[in-house]
Parts: C-alpha cells; sequence; structure tokens
C-alpha cells in the first residue's frame, strides 16, 4: 500500500513587476544613499588608520633593499621578495601560515569588538570614504548633493559631475598603478605606462583594477558590504553577548521625539520622551544606510560614524554622551561585560601559538634548497679503467637575494670519485643547474642499490656555513 502527499497546483504564480509607465525622475532601482559628513574621536581615529595603512599601501612598493624592490611578487619567476626573505613554490606551506595567523587574529579582533576591521582598516571603507570626500568637496554638503541630483543638467552640474568622476578615475588608477607594482617593478611600470610602451598584460590588469576601484568605491559602495563581501554573513557566529559593537541603548532613549533645547531633560522624562530627539543624524551619517536604534544588523560595518554624530547632538541638548556607543548586550541589559572569557582566550591563545609557530617557520627557513635528478638514461656506464659511474644534475637554489658561493660533499658512499666541478656562484634568486658524475670500484659495491647523500655548504659563511643534505641511491643492478 502506497500512500501519497496530495499536492495542491498553485500555479501560475504571480510576480510583481513594476510599472514601465511610471519610470519617472523619481524611480531609480536603488535608493542612494547620500552620506552626510560627521565630525568627532571615532572619525578622526578611523581617518588615522585609513590614512595610515593607504600610505604604507602607496610607500611600500617604493621601499628598496639591496638594490632592488623590497617588496616584489614575481609570478612569472614564481617567487616573492619581502625585503630580505625570499618565497618559492617550495615555501607555500610559510603562505598558508601567514594566512591562517591573519584569520585567527581577524576572529579575534571581531570576538571583541565586533567589525572593527570593516569599519576602519577594510580598504573598501576606506577608499569608499576617500571617494565621499571627494564627492563632498566637488558638489557639496548631503543637502547640497541631493538638490544637484534632483534638478536638470544644466552647466554647473556638468562641470561638477565630470571633474568628480575625473578625480575618481584618477585615484582608481594610480591605486592601480600602485597595486600593480606589488608584482612588476614599479619605477618602469610608471614611466612605461604613460609613455605608452608598456606590454599588453600589464595595460590589461592596470585597467582591471581601475574600472574596479572607481566602480566599487565609486558606485558600488555599501552593495560590496551588504551583498557580495562573506564576512558580513559568517561575522554573527563569532559575535557574542559580550562583543563590543556599535549599539543604541533604547531603554535611554526610549520614546523618541523632537523638543526644544529650553527644556530640561527631566521635563521631558516626565512628558514620557527619551533622550532620542529623533534627529535622523545618525542614519544620515551611516555609509550603509541603516538605522542603529533598529538594533544590531549584519549591515553594521561598525565605523562609529553613528556614535560620533549622536554625542554631538547630545553635547548640544545637553544630554550626556553614549547613547549611541560602543557597548555590549550584556551591558546594555544592565550587567557587566565580560573581558575575559572561553572564546576570546581560546582565540588568543590559537593566535599566539599559530604566530610562534609562523616565527619559528621564518626562523628555521633555510635560505638554501637542493634537489637532485639521477640520469636515468643510461642508469650507470662503466668506465676505461673498471669504475662504475653514475650521473646527478644538482639543481641548487639560492633562496637569498645575494649572490653565494656553495661546494658540494658526497657522504656516505665509501671510495668514490667526484668528477666534476664541485663549486658553484648561484646569484641570489637563481637556481643553478650542476651536472657531475661519482665513479666508484664495483668491489665497493655490497649490493644493487647504495644510499648515499650529497651536502650542499656555502663557502662564504666560515663561522655559521649554511648547508643542506640530500638523500640519492648509486644504482648497480648488475652486481
Amino acid at each position: 500500500m502506497s500512500e501519497r502527499i496530495p499536492v495542491k497546483n498553485i500555479s501560475p504564480v504571480k510576480v510583481h513587476q513594476p510599472d514601465k509607465n511610471k519610470h519617472d525622475n523619481t524611480y531609480t532601482p536603488r535608493s542612494r544613499i547620500y552620506v552626510r559628513s560627521v565630525s568627532g574621536m571615532l572619525e578622526n581615529f578611523r581617518r588615522f588608520f585609513g590614512l595610515f595603512f593607504m600610505s604604507l599601501f602607496a610607500l611600500i612598493p617604493w621601499l628598496q633593499f639591496n638594490g632592488s624592490q623590497a617588496v616584489l611578487f614575481d609570478f612569472g619567476a614564481q617567487r616573492f621578495n619581502i625585503f630580505g626573505l625570499t618565497l618559492w613554490p617550495q615555501d607555500l606551506t610559510l603562505l598558508a601560515w601567514i594566512l591562517i595567523v591573519a584569520a585567527f587574529a581577524l576572529f579575534f579582533v571581531t570576538t571583541f569588538a565586533g567589525r572593527v576591521w570593516c569599519g576602519f582598516m577594510c580598504p573598501q571603507t576606506t577608499w569608499t570614504f576617500i571617494y565621499i570626500w571627494f564627492e563632498q568637496k566637488i558638489e557639496g554638503s548631503r543637502h547640497k548633493r541631493m538638490k544637484l541630483d534632483e534638478r536638470k543638467m544644466d552647466f554647473d552640474k556638468l562641470w561638477r559631475k565630470t571633474l568628480k568622476h575625473i578625480s575618481w578615475v584618477g585615484i582608481a588608477l594610480l591605486t592601480a598603478l600602485t597595486f600593480v607594482g606589488y608584482f612588476t617593478p614599479i619605477d618602469s611600470l610608471f614611466i612605461e605606462f604613460f609613455n605608452f610602451s608598456s606590454g599588453f598584460w600589464v595595460v590589461f590588469w592596470v585597467l582591471f583594477f581601475t574600472l574596479c576601484t572607481y566602480g566599487n568605491a565609486g558606485w558600488m559602495r555599501e552593495i560590496m558590504c551588504t551583498h557580495i563581501c562573506p564576512y558580513a554573513r559568517f561575522q554573527s557566529a563569532m559575535f557574542d553577548k559580550d562583543t563590543f559593537t556599535v549599539a543604541y541603548n533604547a531603554e535611554r532613549g526610549e520614546k523618541r521625539g523632537p523638543r526644544g533645547r529650553k527644556v530640561g531633560r527631566e521635563e521631558n522624562r516626565t512628558k514620557g520622551l527619551g533622550d532620542c530627539i529623533d534627529c535622523n543624524l545618525c542614519v544620515q551619517v551611516c555609509p550603509t544606510g541603516i538605522d542603529i536604534r533598529n538594533g544590531l544588523q549584519y549591515e553594521c560595518i561598525n565605523c562609529g560614524a553613528c556614535v560620533d554624530a549622536c554625542n554631538g547632538v547630545m553635547e548640544k541638548m545637553n544630554y550626556p554622551k553614549g547613547l549611541i556607543s560602543f557597548t555590549s548586550e550584556t551591558e546594555l541589559a544592565g550587567g557587566k561585560t565580560k573581558i575575559l572569557r572561553p572564546k576570546l582566550i581560546g582565540y588568543g591563545i590559537v593566535l599566539l601559538l599559530m604566530s610562534g609557530l609562523l616565527v619559528f617557520e621564518i626562523v628555521s627557513r633555510k635560505p638554501l634548497e637542493l634537489d637532485i635528478i639521477k640520469d636515468r638514461v643510461p642508469m650507470y656506464r662503466e668506465t676505461g679503467n673498471g669504475l662504475i659511474e653514475n650521473v646527478f644534475t644538482l639543481k641548487i637554489l639560492n633562496k637569498s637575494q645575494i649572490t653565494q658561493r656553495y661546494r658540494v660533499y658526497v657522504d656516505n658512499l665509501e671510495g668514490h670519485t667526484l668528477i666534476g666541478e664541485n663549486e658553484a656562484t648561484v646569484s641570489g634568486g637563481e637556481v643553478f643547474n650542476l651536472p657531475l658524475s661519482i665513479a666508484i670500484n664495483p668491489k665497493n659495491l655490497t649490493q644493487e642499490s647504495t644510499e648515499f647523500s650529497f651536502r650542499v655548504e656555502s663557502i662564504d659563511h666560515d663561522n655559521s656555513p649554511i648547508k643542506v643534505q640530500e638523500i640519492s641511491k648509486f644504482l648497480y643492478p648488475d652486481l
């Protein structure tokens, strides 16, 4: 006996679509956010962080180390130069450690202070506020920009819009050139790009990142934070009741409503009014366009703009500051925030452990690598004086950025004769192929495959020579 679940047919589904006849000047597929300028402690702090990291971003590619670019991620040569450290594809584990440390640092900070990375250090936020600053200087304040967009095109609107977009494109182009300068020599990049002698792929990537910067910071803005960036989605897994986030004290602020400055705070309390005067400034200064008074929302990037705006209003009203502040859910409920809690301690311990392992990996890393290629055709050969000879190619990789001299030794192979050059001079960041062969009297061989090792040592470091050892095998199947 089979039982079937009754199914109700509800097709056709009615889909609401906008009326095409109502697409007038007031219709927009997306409500544009006109961010109001704000001043205050958090705004100054955010600007400092933004300018600091932006300055680092612009300065680092121009730094020199040992006569070459200090930081250069050369994908063509398959090596990353970071001051005195050269990373190769073989050092992928080191890159993994760096990413793990960065991830746990992000988890730790988010658990403690919410999305402060998004609000104070994220490149999307930094460049968006830079674009907004140019927009304000050229088009005027929030109210003037709204009026400018509402009126028909005239000469004043044309030159302001043109100048704004020219400045946006200029910033985007400089950003793209700087970013590409991390992957190709930046000094020649600027010269070749502006005299139109750059290669196709260099021009392609510069224009590509120019378009990305212009589109993200100029047009998409909050869409990147609210719809594209995945960090806004999984942040809730890191939050707890003791996480410091931007929050509105509803118990103190409600019931909100306008009132005169001359009316005292206590008198307004008797009328049932809270401290919120419903000025809406906290919404106007928000780069993502949310109302923080509606509670914690995933769109909030913890930039603190609403905190500064609200504190300014409270100061004018002679009210205590902190109606909107960086606080925790526990503190809003009347409790005391627990700074040291199991989740935060756990992230901190793991972060310290991973950082220690990263430092150990860097310190213990040898700036020398050796690969051995055994000549298999022929597997061996007999010399004119009756010796058995095996041919090898040693690939010596100098991971440092200075020229080194190396000497080759053979260990654990009794009675051998090394044929060929046993010394090599290798430039910094280069791979040197050293062919050589080993001959031995067959009487000294007791098995078809004899294990031994090649040892390569630097000659220029007498006190503490850099050395590496790799195992190989001497073959004589006809034994």
